[in-house]
């Protein structure tokens, strides 16, 4: 389909500012938080995602009002007529998302009941959901598998229970705050997930009546409570998309501001990018990320759950990693198929050998399992133009950058994969300087 490709025209410098608005990882969450609320909610700084336009489909069609706010950025979400809703509607709102698994807590404590049809996402290791499942077990839910899905049954109130979880998963977590907040008694969970996205749904669920404690050993305690309320917040800025206008700025020797960029959920990310050296400056408004001149260094990098350096960061990186001078060592340690994207790479000239050794002594999840999860990029090598098919969202921004630095024109396929976490983004590579266009005669 000619309309889900991109020309992109490489070798100019992007330059100029973009805003990042609420995060892709918070936002329809913080939507899904809504439907356990007695009263409407506010929801501010939220980006015009695909992932976003899923969840509010699923919403409306289990009976929630979802309209627009005062400001632009903003939805109401009221919950005051939640009903069953139809299984072919579900599974036709829900094909291309994960998200629709996390309406299980909530739905039960609405309803006592919820349908989740089969799940799609972007394909970057596994990510299974069984895990799912069997917590909302351990709260008592019943679960019966169909040839269209899983039905869940809330035959009493779910109750408060102990997880640990086998690795700090972010979903996982999700899954136990949205179905803990109103479940009887006091529920542990131990070596949760406490990324930033996190965090703000906690701040999320305590401004809606919830009792949450987050310590700093993993553990997140949560006191089930009788009736939750709206909410009123703005969700944090969308820290992957920074980064990852930050590595195009770096990998095109451009110049570019981020407003809306927030330093303090960025550390790790910023450290890295200045070993590299990449140039930052933070104020209030955001952050400006440039390519100072001269070389880049190359360095040795493992991602790892927050506070590491985060593996939706690694992609675009790597691209930057290319034009830096020697060899560098990537270990990706949280995906194992994440670093399949560098074979496009290499076929615009870019020299990447992958391994199945762990490079590096983080721990890690697939070490001893056959799955090229290391990485050497030796650079700087000139990227020539190429035809290209995106395989996931990080994966697909990553092209687009390599397209941007590339000498020549490349055709990017599956760009609408993209439109999943990156809110008009042809429009901000435009206002940057980016030469990119739809085939001739496909409108914008």
């Amino acid at each position: 389909m000619t309309d889900d490709v991109l020309l992109v025209h490489g070798g100019t410098p992007l330059e100029g500012e973009i805003r990042v608005r609420g995060a892709k990882n918070l936002v329809p969450k913080a939507m899904v938080a809504a439907l356990l609320g007695s009263g409407p909610s506010r929801l501010r700084n939220v980006p015009d995602i695909r992932d976003v336009r899923v969840v509010r489909g699923l919403l409306q069609l289990h009976g929630v009002t979802v309209g627009p706010g005062e400001e632009p950025g903003e939805l109401v979400l009221d919950p005051s007529h939640v009903e069953s809703a139809n299984v072919a509607d579900i599974d036709a709102h829900a094909g291309s998302s994960r998200i629709p698994i996390l309406f299980c807590g909530p739905l039960l404590h609405r309803l006592g009941h919820a349908f989740i049809p089969g799940l799609g996402g972007c394909d970057i290791g596994g990510r299974p959901i069984d895990f799912h499942f069997e917590v909302l077990r351990q709260f008592g839910a019943v679960i019966e598998k169909r040839p269209e899905g899983q039905y869940l049954e809330a035959p009493q109130r779910l109750r408060g229970t102990r997880i640990r979880l086998p690795y700090p998963s972010v979903g996982a977590t999700e899954q136990v705050l949205l179905t803990a907040v109103l479940a009887d008694g006091v529920t542990e969970l131990s070596n949760a997930a406490v990324e930033p996205e996190i965090e703000d749904l906690i701040c999320v669920l305590q401004k809606m009546g919830a009792i949450i404690s987050m310590d700093t050993d993993r553990t997140i305690r949560i006191t089930g409570v009788d009736r939750l309320g709206g909410y009123n917040h703005r969700a944090l800025p969308d820290r992957l998309e920074a980064a990852s206008w930050a590595s195009a700025a770096l990998a095109t020797r451009g110049d570019v501001y981020v407003r809306g960029a927030s330093q303090r959920e960025m550390m790790t990310f910023l450290n890295t990018y200045r070993k590299v050296g990449g140039a930052f400056e933070v104020d209030d408004d955001g952050i400006r990320f440039w390519h100072p001149g001269g070389a880049l260094n190359a360095i040795a990098l493992e991602t790892d759950v927050h506070p590491g350096f985060q593996t939706d960061w690694q992609q675009p990186l790597v691209v930057a990693l290319t034009q830096a001078s020697g060899l560098s060592i990537v270990h990706e340690t949280v995906y194992e198929s994440r670093l399949g994207f560098t074979s496009a790479l290499n076929q615009m000239g870019a020299h990447i050998q992958l391994y199945r050794e762990c490079l590096g002594g983080t721990p890690c999840r697939f070490g001893q399992r056959n799955f090229l999860h290391s990485a050497v990029v030796s650079g700087p090598t000139k990227l020539q133009g190429a035809d290209l098919v995106i395989p996931d969202l990080r994966g697909g921004f990553s092209y687009l950058i390599a397209a941007l630095a590339a000498e020549g024109t490349s055709r990017v396929h599956g760009i609408d994969l993209i439109n999943r976490g990156y809110e008009n983004f042809m429009e901000k590579l435009r206002a940057l300087g980016g030469h990119v266009e739809l085939p001739a005669g496909v409108r914008a």
